[in-house]
Parts: C-alpha cells; structure tokens; sequence
C-alpha cells in the first residue's frame, strides 16, 4: 500500500514540475523524441500514469500544460469537465487495464460550459440542444447557490463556481461507480481536483 500512496504523490509532483516548467518556457520533450515513442507505444501498448478528465476547451492541452509527453496521459476531454456514464467507463477503463493509479479532474478559468450555465440560472432562458441541456443540467445543481450570491463581480461568480464545480466532479467520480468507489478505498485510485487559471497558465492544486 505505501509503495502505491509514494507512487501516486511521485506523479503529482511531477504534473506539479511540469506545469512549472511550462511556465518558465523549459518544457523537455520534443516532438522527434515523442514519435519515437508513439512508434514504440504502437508496437508494446501504452501505460499511461494518470487519467485527466477535463474540459474540452481548446485553451487547456493538458500534456503542453503539465509539461507531460505521448503516452504519459490519459485525457478524457467533456465540456464543463462532468461526470457522465462515458466517462465513468473511460476512467474505470484506464484503472483497469493499465492500472493507472491517478485521476485529475482539471477545470480552469473562464470556463464556457460553467458560464452558460450560470447565465441559464439567471435569466432561465432556453438553451439551444437537447446535448447543451444535458452538460448544464449535470452543473447546475452545483453552482445554482453560487448564482443567487449578491454583491459579488460576475468573474467571481465564475471563478467560484468553476472551482466547485471540480470538487463536486471529483466528489461524483469517486462514488461512481462500485468498481472505482473499491479502489479509492483500497487506496489504488486517488482523485483530486485542480484549475487551471488560463491568464498565467498557473495549476492550482485543490486541497480536500
């Protein structure tokens, strides 16, 4: 058990070292070194060290960001970073034929999916597709206090609600499912959450 607790701190910090060398302009893997690992991965199958679940903008390359090369992740992109059946079958799908022993959930700043959703509170206005209506309903519930707060900016309300939105994801993903609810218990999966403020490029790590 302490062998997996140490190898799931090793891969934190090391998405920890590698979104700050994203920042400092040092990222360390270059796209001819990467092709040879493809071509090795497609000969001998990937083993990627942790899932990511996030959100599909397309400011937010979780390899670029966290400095991680081909291979080292396996990203589950959503709008709004939900949970949803899918996904949940694409993360127990990681933990269970590669063992993979980490899961982010990664939202970040100015998130368009949380936005929609707290204009839909609103104002309550319809919403154009049956498939928007299914990411908002899954986010509602978790900001619809935040929308209601007076007195705050609306970027605060984004970024309060971007930032519970993680927390009740990371909350929904480990009760899930009856496979992953067992290995968070028995300490082989660890989920947590982070956001991604896009203005710096800066991970901020949540803490339970």
């Amino acid at each position: 058990m302490q062998d997996i607790k140490q190898q799931q701190a090793q891969i934190i910090e090391d998405f920890k070292a590698g979104n700050q060398r994203f920042l400092a302009g040092m990222s360390i893997h270059s796209s001819r070194a990467s092709l040879m690992k493809l071509k090795e991965y497609a000969r001998v199958g990937q083993s990627p060290k942790a899932v990511v679940l996030c959100c599909s903008d397309s400011r937010a390359p979780v390899e670029m960001i966290f400095d991680q090369d081909l291979g080292d992740v396996f990203v589950i992109r959503v709008a709004g970073n939900i949970v949803a059946p899918s996904l949940v079958g694409s993360v127990e799908f990681a933990a269970i034929t590669f063992g993979t022993p980490v899961v982010m959930v990664m939202g970040h700043t100015q998130c368009g999916a949380v936005t929609t959703t707290l204009r839909h509170i609103q104002t309550k206005e319809a919403l154009s597709s049956e498939g928007l209506n299914d990411i908002v309903s899954r986010i509602k519930p978790h900001i619809h206090a935040i929308a209601r707060i007076q007195n705050i900016s609306d970027e605060e309300k984004v970024r309060r609600a971007v930032e519970a939105n993680v927390r009740a994801s990371v909350g929904q993903l480990s009760h899930s499912s009856r496979i992953i609810e067992e290995m968070v218990n028995l300490g082989r999966l660890q989920i947590l959450g982070a956001v991604l403020d896009l203005s710096s490029g800066v991970v901020n790590f949540l803490e339970d």
